[in-house]
């Protein structure tokens, strides 16, 4: 039996101590919906499906934002379901969306999407490339998956591993071209 979804708060005044990422709202809407069902997926720990408000915290507090748990459940509340646990995959949308109009305004009708979509790889190089060298390392691909909590992490022979699958030039680490190149090759099912 499904519930109807309580109608989300009017105004979300979002309080950051910096300016956030141009990567939190991506342009291309296919990708946009794709990322954030990735980011759905690892927010929820469980995979039940909703993301609770002590999965969310503790999801913000692994990547060092350090959640306050009465401002997450004011900012959030409003978007969860009655009678839900958590934000559904919907839910989570509608938040994104209106987190990125509250922060950035509408977006633009004409962003070439090209353009677009090597600005959000960049972004989401340096992400990975934390020392800033144009590399990424087994070490730097460590700390990332670490901060995500994915198992991988915890042995450094399976990230050397991962590293040598797009290492092209077999210098055991990954340049932007390879990284480009891996995630222009990455086909998901269903998407």
């Amino acid at each position: 039996m499904e519930s109807a979804a309580a109608p989300p708060p009017a105004t979300v005044k979002p309080s950051l101590s910096k300016k956030p990422s141009p990567s939190f709202r991506l342009r291309n809407g296919s990708l946009n919906a794709l990322r954030l069902r990735r980011v759905f997926d690892l927010f929820d720990r469980n995979g039940d499906g909703e993301i609770t408000l002590d999965e969310m915290a503790a999801a913000l507090d692994a990547l060092g934002l350090g959640a306050d748990r009465s401002g997450l459940e004011a900012a959030v509340g409003g978007y969860i379901p009655a009678g839900a646990a958590g934000l559904r995959f919907d839910d989570f949308e509608s938040l994104h969306r209106s987190l990125g109009d509250a922060l950035f305004g509408p977006i633009p009708e004409a962003v070439p999407e090209e353009e677009d979509d090597e600005g959000d790889m960049k972004e989401a190089f340096r992400v990975f490339d934390e020392d800033g060298d144009g590399y990424i390392s087994a070490a730097e691909l460590q700390a990332v998956l670490k901060k995500l909590g994915l198992p991988e992490a915890r042995n450094l022979a399976t990230v050397k591993e991962m590293i040598c699958n797009v290492d092209k030039d077999l210098d055991g680490r990954v340049d932007f071209g390879e990284f480009k190149n891996m995630m222009q090759g990455i086909t998901v099912w269903g998407a």
